[in-house]
C-alpha cells in the first residue's frame, strides 16, 4: 500500500499523546520528519516514534521535497502563518483546531490551499468516530422525534499559568480550546447555522474566557445550550438532545475510544447502543491519507470549518471578548 510521507510541525502534547501514535498505526502513513522549537525535544520525538529525520526548524521541514503532508500542532496563533507557508510549498495540510481566531483568517487559509491545489482539513478527530455517524443517522431517522433542545458540556481543570491555553496572545481561552468541540458537535448534529447567538463569560485578568455559557437559536425552532470552561476539578464531557418523543444521551463524546455507548430514552423505556470505537486519531489520519492518495473528500469540509469559525466568533463577541480587554 502506498503511504503518505508525513512531516510534523510541533512537539505538542496532542502530537505526542495522540496524533503521532495514530500515524504509527495508520496503514497509509509514514513518519518521515519532525520539527520543533527545542532541538532536544525534537530529537526525543525522532527517537520515540521512529521518524527518519529531525529538522532544525519548521522552514527546513517544509523545504524537504520528501515531505508530502504536514500535521500542524503549533499554538493556535501560529496556525495561519504555517498553513500559508506549507501551502506555498505544495504540502497537504492537517491542522489542529481551531484553524484560526476568526472566520476571515480561516477563509484566507482555505483559499490559499485551494489555489495551491493541496488537501487541507481541520483536525476534529472525534468527528471520524462511528458513534457520531450513528447518532446523526438516528436523529435524522426520528429516534427522538423532532429535536428541540441540545445541551453540551465540556469542562477541564484550570491549566497552569504558563500554559498556552490561558494565554491570549496564543489564542487561548475556553471557547477556542474546549469550546470548539461543543460548537462543532452542535453544528454537526443539528445540521444548520443559528440565527441568534448569546453568551456570557467569566474572564481572567489576562483577558481569556475561563468559563463560557452560550445559547444558540436555530431557524426551525431548535435551541442549543453550550457550557465550556477551565474550571472543573476533573474533565467533564457529555451531551443530551431532547426531542418531541424522547431524549438522546451521550456521555464522553470527545476523542474517546474503546467500548462506548449512547442511550435513547422514550416513553417505552431506554435503548442502549454500544460500539467498539477505534482510535479516532487513526481514523482521521487514514481518512486524510485517502484524500491525498485516492481523491476522497475531507470528512471535515471547508464549509464546516467556516461555520465553526463564524459561530465561535459570534459567541466571543456576544460575551464581550475583545472589548472588555481591548
Amino acid at each position: 500500500m502506498k503511504k503518505v510521507r508525513w512531516g510534523v510541525l510541533g512537539t505538542s502534547n496532542i502530537a505526542n499523546n495522540h496524533t503521532v501514535p495514530a500515524m504509527q498505526k495508520a496503514e497509509n502513513a509514514s513518519l518521515y520528519a519532525v520539527a520543533g522549537r527545542s532541538p532536544e525535544k525534537t530529537e526525543a520525538f525522532l527517537q520515540k516514534f521512529g521518524f527518519e529525520k529531525a529538522c532544525l526548524n519548521y522552514e527546513e521541514l517544509l523545504e524537504d521535497d520528501q515531505v508530502e503532508a504536514v500535521y500542524i500542532s503549533l499554538p493556535n496563533s501560529l496556525h495561519k502563518e504555517w498553513v500559508l507557508k506549507a501551502a506555498a510549498r505544495g504540502k497537504h495540510i492537517l491542522c489542529e483546531k481551531p484553524l484560526s481566531g476568526n472566520p476571515q483568517d480561516t477563509k484566507e487559509m482555505i483559499e490559499a490551499c485551494y489555489k495551491a491545489g493541496v488537501c487541507f482539513m481541520e483536525a476534529f478527530a472525534y468527528l471520524h468516530t462511528p458513534i457520531i455517524k450513528s447518532i446523526k443517522e438516528a436523529l435524522d431517522a426520528g429516534c427522538i422525534g423532532k429535536p428541540e433542545y441540545m445541551e453540551t458540556t465540556y469542562l477541564i481543570p484550570t491549566p497552569a499559568a504558563d500554559n498556552i491555553r490561558v494565554n491570549k496572545e496564543t489564542l487561548g481561552g475556553a471557547s477556542y480550546d474546549v469550546g470548539c468541540y461543543n460548537t462543532s458537535l452542535v453544528l454537526a448534529l443539528l445540521g444548520e447555522m443559528p440565527y441568534s447567538v448569546g453568551a456570557v463569560s467569566e474572564f481572567t485578568a489576562q483577558g481569556i474566557d475561563l468559563l463560557t455559557s452560550a445559547v444558540l437559536k436555530f431557524p426551525d425552532g431548535k435551541r442549543a445550550g453550550m457550557t465550556m470552561g477551565f474550571c472543573s476539578p476533573q474533565e467533564v464531557s457529555r451531551y443530551f438532545i431532547h426531542g418531541s418523543k424522547g431524549t438522546l444521551e451521550a456521555p464522553v463524546p470527545f476523542n474517546s475510544s474503546g467500548r462506548l455507548s449512547y442511550m435513547i430514552h422514550t416513553e417505552s423505556g431506554t435503548d442502549t447502543y454500544k460500539f467498539d470505537v477505534p482510535d479516532n486519531y487513526k481514523l482521521e489520519i487514514e481518512q486524510f491519507g485517502r484524500c491525498i492518495l485516492e481523491g476522497e473528500d475531507p470528512l471535515v469540509s471547508h464549509a464546516f470549518s467556516m461555520k465553526v469559525a463564524r459561530v465561535t466568533e459570534q459567541i466571543l463577541e456576544a460575551a464581550g471578548y475583545g472589548t472588555l480587554f481591548a
